[in-house]
């Protein structure tokens, strides 16, 4: 005899379940999804169906949500753990979107006891033990692909960093890999983007990344899935640290697909 709790959970599946419809007009018109083909689309798909099912994704500020905003945003949030798996995702619940930017007031104090009250516009913030926060405005301008940018990477990057209690581009890595290799590697990286920043130089990806080490993996993050071609002549090392990570070669079905 099925159990009232497993009836739910079937019941919720069900409804959370996506359309052929639904999914071909996401993929068509976000070239970060559309990428994926064969099983591994297939596994994205499910995957964002349970992303759906366990995370509230809500709009605030007077933002109205609708399927296809909520479908974006639970598949672009699903691309960095296709090969981890949802638990990477525990801990946490809601997703709240703005229509656009937004302005965040923290207080802090410094070295010398002095307190002191920051107010500063963001297009998305990932809370150590909260929300993910973001603007629609902007999610909507990276699905096109464009921007060479991807808020809600980035985002999530954030939350994979903070598993680990600090966000500083160290997450737990896996059984295999080499904490002293992925320290030089991005500790290299981080110190020539900041110096290109300095400097007035041309940045290979964008140069938020040299603001901290946190900043800097949710960055690289991003171009690993955006574009990595550039990340991989950039930042090798990087890049190949971050395909252990996550799992995925996104260049290699950049230099794979057929010309024209």
């Amino acid at each position: 005899m099925i159990s009232l709790r497993r009836w739910r959970h079937c019941y919720r599946l069900r409804r959370e379940r996506i359309s052929n419809s639904m999914w071909n007009e996401l993929a068509a018109g976000a070239p970060l999804i559309a990428q994926y083909a064969g099983a591994d689309r297939t596994k994205l798909r499910r995957l964002t169906e349970r992303f759906m099912l366990k995370k509230d994704i809500r709009g605030v500020g007077g933002l109205e949500m609708t399927d296809p905003m909520r479908l974006l945003i639970a598949a672009s949030s699903c691309v960095p753990i296709l090969h981890l798996d949802l638990d990477w995702y525990l801990g946490w619940v809601s997703v709240l979107v703005y229509p656009a930017g937004f302005v965040v007031h923290h207080e802090f104090m410094d070295e010398a006891g002095v307190m002191h009250d920051l107010v500063q516009p963001l297009s998305g913030e990932s809370w150590l033990r909260g929300p993910v926060i973001l603007s629609w405005e902007d999610v909507a301008h990276d699905a096109i692909g464009a921007s060479g940018r991807n808020l809600v990477i980035h985002e999530l990057a954030h939350k994979l960093d903070a598993l680990n209690g600090v966000v500083n581009g160290m997450p737990p890595l896996h059984r295999g890999m080499d904490r002293a290799a992925w320290t030089a590697a991005f500790a290299d990286a981080f110190n020539d983007l900041q110096g290109r920043v300095l400097e007035g130089r041309l940045l290979p990806i964008d140069g938020y990344g040299a603001e901290a080490p946190g900043e800097f993996f949710a960055v690289a993050s991003e171009a690993l899935f955006v574009k990595p071609v550039a990340l991989y002549h950039a930042y090798p090392e990087v890049y190949r640290q971050m395909c252990r990570f996550y799992r995925q070669d996104p260049a290699d079905w950049v230099r794979s697909r057929p010309a024209g």
